[in-house]
């Protein structure tokens, strides 16, 4: 199983970045996607996610500025981060949850900084 992370990196505030996770290794279609996030010497913290059937829902951090997508035929999953802001410099992880049962899986994650 892996999922890996790409299109981290610096921004300046007020700009955007799309992250994408690949997923291999499991049926990624029976899976729940989310983002999450984890700042220095702060806790994780949900951002967003997709449900199998593409219903999503976002953290409040997130709400109006990020879109979360994801392709079933390519097993990946997106965030599209626009309007950024300082605060938002993380490293974001990329988390699977099976729909029905136990197993979920995470990311190596990746740095996103957002600065001037």
């Amino acid at each position: 199983v892996q999922l890996v992370e790409s299109g981290g990196g610096l921004v300046q505030p007020g700009g955007s970045l799309r992250l994408s996770c690949a997923a291999s290794g499991f049926t990624f279609s029976r899976f729940g996607m989310n983002w999450y996030r984890q700042a220095p010497g702060k806790g994780r913290e949900w951002v967003a996610g997709i449900s199998s059937v593409e219903f999503t829902s976002y953290g409040g951090s997130a709400k109006g500025r990020f879109t979360i997508s994801r392709d079933n035929a390519k097993n990946t999953v997106s965030l599209q981060m626009n309007s950024l802001k300082p605060e938002d410099t993380a490293v974001y992880y990329c988390h699977a949850k099976e729909r029905i049962g136990p197993a979920e899986y995470w990311g190596q994650g990746i740095q996103v900084t957002v600065s001037s």
